[in-house]
């Protein structure tokens, strides 16, 4: 019989708003996350420890910290990993470490992370580019970045540049005015909010409405459309969580035999071959996350229809409903979709949200409020994905092979759009955003499309007040364009065409 692999144990730490000096830094944060998730497993379990995944902090630039916190606990690991950039990670830690103890490389396994981004000093930096404040400069990875050069001269960087993409996309598809969707869209948030609310460790507590999430406000800028800042994700939190792996067999040492066990079914990873933005070709899909679900329901399985629960990753509305849409999820399923209130109300802390998101899984499960449940977690602009299945029955499926095989053939779908970055003449748009400063005005519109010979532009609007009100108001996917390319630039402009 195959080893079965169990997450043993769990622990969520938020510092709030109104926490006093000393401050907690994320290596404390992760430690007390830890020693948490320790008391659910047992303290039998620290001896055994011998692998630790940490997930990379990107609101602190840490220095070796996965032997800090090996220290702070007493454990000798003799597997240390800090993992790169990417939502994926917490998901595909899982993932590896079932394998690891399937294949007896361990005994048991410590995932954790933790970000402390809320500003409490003048000095600290606020606003989108806290997300990679951490990050040190000669961080060269590949996964240091999520647009390419010819998208980051059109003002495509941070996340929020580029997941309204995908909403504006979505919103085309089905067809809504755009007060309809944004009340759709709103709703939805609406309740991620309210689980929010009744979660001990959410930085918000409060529950919005559908109108008070999507309508901009004094308090509530449009960032960019038509995303408000209640749309999205909050970085701004100080929140650390770890989980435990073992075996059943060596969970069952540790604590009471009827204590109800949390096991890992099967997970899932892959990356898109249409590595950025100006490579898709369908800004409503995603096959990654088809290729990671479709992997993980196999391996545990269980499929999608049977599954009593999610968490499914949520930086972004758009992040949801394309992960709906992919696992076949209809609009008025009763079951929940969220196990912590998201990114948006629980808190976005950087790369590691979904260790939240599984650990909360975790003690839904054990507690029996839920029988089985999928984690989904995904890297940049849903370039990488990664899928959990959790449930409180064993599977028999032999797990130490399913991580490596990931890593050999990770990409899924066909290759790049063919592109063209001197764009002129006539085109298409295929999807759109605008980018607001602070006061509310808009100052940038970034168009994507293809040319009337086939190929993928990216463009800035015309930045006069008929332009903008176009882009802020319709539905621009399908409307034509012409095209223009300054040299000095390097970018293109996208003129409507009012014809």
């Amino acid at each position: 019989m195959p080893e079965r692999v169990v997450i043993a144990g769990w622990g969520q730490v938020t510092q709030p708003k109104s926490a006093t000096p000393p401050y907690l830094d994320p290596v404390d944060m992760m430690e007390r996350a830890a020693r948490d998730a320790g008391a659910v497993a047992g303290a039998g379990i620290w001896p055994l420890v011998d692998a630790l995944l940490v997930v990379r902090t990107q609101s602190r630039n840490l220095i070796e910290p996965g032997a800090e916190i090996a220290h702070r606990l007493g454990i000798r690991p003799a597997h240390v990993r800090v993992s790169g950039i990417g939502g994926e990670v917490p998901q595909n830690f899982v993932n590896q470490a079932a394998g690891m103890l399937a294949r007896g490389e361990a005994r048991a396994v410590l995932i954790c992370g933790a970000e402390t981004f809320y500003p409490r000093a003048d000095t600290d930096v606020r606003g989108e580019a806290a997300l990679i404040q951490g990050i040190p400069a000669d961080y060269d990875a590949e996964d240091a970045v999520g647009s390419d050069a010819y998208e980051q001269r059109h003002g495509v960087t941070l996340p929020i540049h580029g997941f309204p993409l995908f909403e504006n996309a979505l919103w085309a598809r089905s067809g809504l005015p755009l007060a309809a969707w944004l009340d759709k869209v709103g709703g939805q948030l609406a309740r991620f909010s309210e689980v929010a609310a009744g979660h001990p460790n959410a930085w918000t507590r409060a529950p919005s409405s559908a109108a008070a999430i999507t309508t901009p406000a004094p308090d509530n800028r449009p960032i960019c459309f038509p995303y408000t800042k209640r749309m999205v994700s909050l970085v701004m939190a100080d929140l650390g969580a770890a989980v435990l792996m073992t075996t059943e067999k060596v969970a069952r040492s540790l604590r009471d035999g009827a204590a109800q066990a949390v096991y890992f079914r099967g997970g899932g990873f892959a990356k898109d071959h249409q590595r950025f933005l100006v490579d898709k070709a369908d800004f409503t899909r995603s096959p990654p996350l088809v290729q990671a679900a479709r992997k993980a329901q196999a391996r545990a399985g269980l499929g999608v229809s049977e599954l009593e629960g999610f968490d499914l990753y949520s930086c972004f509305p758009c992040a949801v409903n394309v992960a709906r849409g992919e696992l076949g999820i209809a609009d008025d399923d009763p079951r929940a979709l969220t196990q912590t209130g998201g990114l948006g109300y629980f808190g976005g802390p950087g790369s590691n949200y979904a260790l939240h998101g599984i650990a909360s899984l975790a003690e839904n499960i054990a507690a029996g409020r839920l029988r089985s449940g999928m984690a989904t977690a995904l890297g940049w602009f849903m370039h990488k994905h990664a899928v959990g299945i959790y449930a409180d029955t064993p599977g028999d499926v032999d797990l130490g092979r399913h991580d490596r095989e990931d890593a050999a053939a990770p990409l899924a779908g066909d290759g790049p759009v063919a592109r063209t970055e001197e764009a002129s003449g006539g085109g298409t748009i295929e999807t759109w955003t605008v980018v607001y400063a602070r006061d509310q005005s808009p100052v940038r519109g970034i168009v994507y499309g293809r040319t009337d010979e086939g190929l993928r532009f990216v463009a800035n609007s015309d930045q006069d007040d008929a332009t903008f009100a176009a882009l802020t108001s319709d539905n621009v996917v399908g409307r034509r364009v012409r095209l223009d390319h300054d040299p000095a630039s390097g970018r293109n402009r996208a003129s409507l065409d009012r014809g």
